[in-house]
């Protein structure tokens, strides 16, 4: 026999949303990645860089090992998909560019972020990142496919 978790919250007429029992601070982080996905998913373009930076922070903040992270998004910035590709060790992940091209062309993108997490807690992105960064630029630019920003994230604030 499985028993099921009850409910988190519910939403009241004007749209807000109400504890109907005590949360971790997991389950908030997860409900508000949840809630920004949505607004991502349904505005028209990314009208902000903010929205993607805590978009990613809250993907990416809590995370113990460096992973490597495309928001792919169709000509008018909207968000196709947010994939993972690359799942690493404490200080570094092995990204190859032929998967994130593959990845790109596989939902017809027209552009992309990267964005990475150092789970130190230093935002400042290394030599290695940078070159990366030029790397993934130029064989995308042979597709056709823009790349707007490299985020890395350090930690959720």
């Amino acid at each position: 026999m499985t028993t099921q978790a009850s409910p988190l919250y519910e939403i009241d007429p004007e749209g807000c949303y109400l504890f109907v029992r005590k949360a971790t601070e997991k389950e908030i982080l997860d409900l508000a990645s949840n809630i920004i996905e949505r607004w991502m998913r349904r505005s028209e373009t990314f009208l902000n860089p903010n929205e993607a930076k805590q978009y990613l922070s809250l993907q990416l903040g809590d995370l113990e090992q460096e992973v490597f992270c495309c928001l792919f998004l169709d000509n008018r910035h909207r968000v196709i998909t947010f994939d993972k590709l690359f799942h690493g060790t404490i200080d570094g992940a092995s990204v190859h560019p032929r998967e994130v091209v593959k990845a790109a062309l596989k939902c017809n993108a027209a552009a992309v972020i990267f964005a990475h997490n150092h789970p130190s807690g230093v935002a400042e992105p290394s030599r290695a990142d940078e070159a990366l960064s030029r790397q993934l630029k130029e064989a995308l630019l042979l597709v056709g496919v823009r790349v707007l920003d490299h985020i890395i994230v350090a930690g959720t604030a």
